[in-house]
């Protein structure tokens, strides 16, 4: 267990922006940043990042939250770990006790099978480097590949002893399951039914994902075997076509040079990283695929190809164009000398002197492959056609019309076709593409329905429990602003929908969720207390009275759990914001005395100074109401979005999420109206469109059981239920007169903040 006090330390040091910059390439974007999710594969950035609020969130596949929530997602780690996770980054020390085995086995499977891979790396060092097979084969073999001993510590690289079941006797000492070592491919079975070690007799590759976890293991057999290399097979861990060998060694180089260098082998990597290129990363021989194309794009848009320069290097450099294409990536390819592979290159020449190799022979791959295939048409009309429609079939992958068009010119000259042709062509090409896409995505949403239950902007038909007796608000003349749509889809975690898809209050609810979650503790109004004392009421307080003056509560369980929680954080956000005031006393000081100098620096009469003086204390005095405003808005968010509860944190990133950040309208071309700015008539009517849609459950209740005693000679109940009906009328009248105007205030209340009433 971890102690509170350390706990809150964790939580306010961890900073987002700097947690999820160790995943995701960030570009600020207004007042927050935007980048490619890591948690699903997508080729245009949907991932929000708030470090105001200190939370991030992806609108496409809904993950995201806090600094502890984004590294549970993306880690697939429990909340306790997350916190030594953050511990451990920002050199917070917790007292933690060293887990039992018992303890061990308590561990969730996939946490268990990290700790099993990374014994296991540290295990097959071990033998590299401590054993004498392991100097005498392991790193002589290594040693004549070129590999140097800080490569061999920065890789990971180790041996697995030839032996048939030294892994496994091993791995038997130290208390780990042997099914577990099983599903991650470390320890085999044979036709006997006898355990061996799947990788004995080889150099060992660690494959880390690029948060530093190992998820895998390469093997390069030393004994002329049939198979040169093995791989671990794919686990709950490793996703073979999500990852790629190197990328945690090589993700701070390529962010910095913004600049990837793709090879095929383990080898190739480390050869490169050697000579100085540390941004190089490998696809392990296999074809490129979607998700490792996401990796790279995550941290960088430039990408270089380097091949073998013969013709089966030339034929590899042409696999997977269109794919990189269709990511928006801007792609090159470099060829090497015949005879030459990366790892044997770069053993031959300086840094500096493959740096300027790149630097003279790397080309555009578009007109690469213009060049390549028009090489080898030899004047047979058909292969030149084919040729060129392979060409095509590149351009319409290119999203971008712009660059599409000057790739069209550039390629009608090559190819010796007439632009107007090329680009008739690439359109056909594009619309099917966009049409392909179209019905992927439509697909897409169509499952995310399923999965979630699509639920109704704004039913005419609601449940509630309101009370039979009216409690008419005072209303204004003023007419209220559209209730705003941005908040109406369900909050999700996952695929699971955060409540029951048949409750058709739901959105209603969850709108007034909203406001208090995002503003909770913001002073809302002034009113008075039952002793006629003048008090100011905040979000929280405005929203619970409400709800109590008309005997209405949340019917949604988790939204009724989730307005305890914030009801009960008045006391802790009292004391703490008068430790914030304090805090900023020192800076206001610090204000009023570089403004006093300022003043002083001038030519100004008496009553000009005090003039300046009284603006200076008005300014300093507005500053730290901002500050206290700004506090006291974002208080309930900072502390749930961090909570232990996996529902509490997933509705709370739901509920502080803004869609407009997604769109660069909103950011660049028109400044954005905030919602803060029109609270006072958007949380009054979000509530007021609550109560109607309970008038409207029971109105719709009552007239079905009118139609079903009507002309049964039950004249008393069909009275009865008239007067009650007549009175629904009248309610629901009114409340539904009431959604368009503006509300002032209900009983015991009066005015809005800064009110003089």
């Amino acid at each position: 267990m971890i102690d509170k006090a350390t706990v809150q330390k964790i939580k306010d040091t961890a900073d987002i922006v700097d947690v999820v910059s160790d995943y995701v390439h960030l570009v600020r974007r207004g007042a927050n940043y935007m980048g490619l999710c890591p948690f699903h594969n997508e080729r245009t950035p949907s991932f929000s990042v708030n470090k105001a609020r200190n939370y991030c969130y992806c609108f496409s596949c809904h993950k995201g939250g806090s600094p502890v929530n984004f590294i549970m997602e993306k880690e697939g780690i429990s909340y306790h770990d997350a916190l030594l996770h953050l511990a451990r980054k920002y050199g917070i020390k917790v007292e933690e006790k060293e887990l039992t085995d018992e303890e061990r086995e308590l561990q969730s499977r996939k946490e268990g099978m990290f700790v099993a891979n990374e014994w296991a790396m540290q295990y097959f060092e071990h033998n590299l480097t401590d054993t004498q097979d392991g100097k005498d084969i392991g790193l002589q073999y290594l040693y004549g590949r070129g590999v140097t001993e800080e490569a061999i510590r920065q890789f990971h690289l180790g041996y697995a002893i030839d032996r048939g079941t030294d892994f496994v006797e091993a791995a038997r000492k130290k208390g780990f399951s042997i099914d577990t070592m099983k599903t991650l491919g470390l320890v085999g079975t044979s036709q006997q039914g006898h355990d061996y070690d799947r990788f004995r007799g080889r150099v060992i590759f660690p494959i880390l994902n690029s948060s530093g976890k190992v998820i895998a293991f390469g093997g390069r057999d030393l004994k002329g075997g049939p198979a040169k290399y093995i791989n671990s097979p794919e686990s709950e861990l490793y996703k073979k076509s999500n990852e790629l060998y190197g990328m945690y060694q090589a993700r701070s180089a390529i962010v910095r040079e913004d600049r990837c260098f793709l090879v095929e082998g383990y080898l190739d990597v480390i050869g490169m990283w050697q000579s100085g290129l540390k941004n190089v990363v490998a696809s392990s021989g296999t074809a490129l695929t979607d998700g490792q194309i996401s990796l790279i794009h995550r941290f960088t848009k430039n990408v270089t190809l380097i091949y073998d320069g013969d013709a089966a290097g030339i034929k590899a450099s042409l696999r997977g164009i269109d794919m990189l294409l269709s990511h928006q990536l801007d792609v090159k390819v470099l060829l090497l000398p015949d005879g030459d592979d990366p790892d044997s290159f770069a053993r031959k020449h300086t840094p500096e002197e493959f740096r300027e190799y790149v630097k003279t022979h790397e080309a555009d791959i578009i007109r690469f492959k213009t060049q390549v295939l028009m090489n080898e048409v030899n004047d047979d009309p058909m292969r030149r056609v084919e040729a060129i429609r392979s060409v095509v079939q590149s351009l319409a992958c290119i999203p971008d019309k712009v660059k599409r068009d000057v790739y069209i010119q550039e390629c009608s000259r090559i190819l010796n076709v007439s632009e107007d042709s090329v680009g008739a062509a690439t359109a056909k090409a594009r619309a099917v593409i966009v049409e392909q896409l179209t019905r992927q995505r439509r697909l897409r949403e169509l499952n995310h329905d399923i999965e979630s239950g699509r639920i109704p902007p704004q039913p005419s038909v609601t449940a509630g429990n309101i009370t039979s007796g009216p409690a008419t608000p005072s209303l204004s003349d003023r007419e209220a602003p559209r209730q705003s749509q941005s908040t109406l889809n369900p909050p999700r975690r996952g695929n699971e929908t955060l409540a029951p898809a048949d409750n058709s209050l739901q959105p209603l609810e969850w709108n007034v969720l909203v406001y208090c979650i995002r503003y909770g503790f913001l002073d809302f109004c002034d009113g008075v207390d039952e002793e006629g004392v003048k008090t100011t009421m905040n979000v929280i307080d405005y929203v619970a009275e409400e709800l109590a003056a008309d005997g209405i509560s949340f019917s949604v369980p988790q939204y009724a759990k989730m307005f305890s929680l914030l009801e009960s954080m008045s006391g802790d956000f009292n004391h703490e914001l008068l430790n914030f005031r304090e805090s900023l006393s020192a800076e206001k000081e610090n204000m009023r005395t570089r403004g006093f100098n300022e003043i002083a620096a001038k030519e100004l009469s008496v009553a000009e100074i005090q003039k300046e003086e009284a603006m200076l204390e008005t300014t300093v005095e507005e500053w730290e109401n901002v500050k206290l405003a700004e506090f006291s808005k974002s208080y309930p968010a900072r502390i749930l979005a961090s909570h232990e509860d996996d529902e509490v944190r997933a509705l709370t990133t739901a509920a502080i999420s803004e869609r407009h950040q997604l769109s660069h309208i909103y950011s660049r071309e028109r400044p954005v109206e905030r919602e803060e700015d029109k609270l006072f008539n958007l949380l009054p009517t979000a509530l007021t469109v609550w109560k109607n849609g309970i008038l409207d459950r029971q109105m719709n209740e009552l007239l079905s059981r009118f139609r079903e005693i009507a002309g049964k000679g039950m004249a008393d109940e069909e009275r009865e239920m008239q007067a009650r009906l007549n009175d629904l009328f009248r309610m629901r009248s009114e409340v539904a007169k009431n959604i368009g105007d503006r509300i002032l205030a209900p009983a015991r209340r009066s005015g809005r903040p800064g009110s003089k009433k």
